[in-house]
């Protein structure tokens, strides 16, 4: 019997602190911008996505690139989080790291945009890989990455 009551404590105790803290990197969309810093030309899903395959033929008319990350936190309390995209290129040895200080919306969802331009981006070439993650101080809390990092 008291086995029994130890292991239910131990249940429950192991239950709420995975509800404490929860946070999730749901999706990153990375696109590149023109020269007037567009990355589509109207609102459809279709029309953006043949805008980026005219860009990615045509690297000569882009002037960047943005990471749009849907993350979403809860239990984090009042913090203030960070979101960080590191971006391996072809012509970079070393990833490109771009920061952005997040907080937490009533709804614990947003989507943030990280951008990358002028002569960072020249200097990146082609995106190999990239990774997403969301730090709470030095804890990282999700992250997301690309097949290839």
């Amino acid at each position: 019997m008291l086995r029994w009551a130890l292991l239910g404590m131990a249940l429950l105790v192991s239950a709420l602190n995975a509800q404490a803290a929860s946070a999730k990197v749901m999706k990153v969309l990375p696109h590149l911008l023109d020269e007037q810093g567009r990355h589509t030309l109207s609102p459809s899903l279709y029309e953006r996505d043949a805008y980026q395959a005219y860009l990615r033929q045509h690297p000569e008319k882009c002037s960047g690139l943005r990471f749009d990350v849907h993350w979403k936190a809860t239990g984090t309390g009042t913090a203030t989080l960070r979101l960080f995209v590191e971006i391996r290129g072809s012509k970079e040895p070393k990833p490109v790291v771009l920061v952005q200080g997040v907080e937490r919306r009533r709804w614990y969802q947003r989507w943030t945009p990280l951008t990358l331009d002028g002569d960072s981006y020249r200097k990146l070439g082609e995106v190999v890989a990239w990774r997403a993650s969301l730090w709470n101080g030095d804890t990282l809390l999700a992250q997301q990455k690309s097949f290839l990092w």
